[in-house]
């Protein structure tokens, strides 16, 4: 296994206790859950060259006349 560099983090309370719940959701550590979501970021930047959050405030195309 690689060897994992250590990397200290400032992240506001309301943050770490949004982490730490959602963390638990998935049965991961918070440090587990912030890798995680660094490494899905990062593979979908080598996916597509864009970043994640690029087209995440986008408004939704979506046809409300079809209800």
């Amino acid at each position: 296994m690689a060897e994992k560099k250590q990397v200290p983090l400032r992240i506001s309370e309301q943050l770490f206790k949004d982490l730490a719940r959602w963390a638990e959701d998935d049965f991961r550590s918070v440090n587990g859950q912030i890798e995680y979501l660094l490494t899905e970021c990062v593979k979908q930047r080598k996916k597509n060259g864009h970043y994640v959050g690029e087209e995440i405030d986008a408004p939704p195309d979506i046809d409300i006349e079809k209800f």
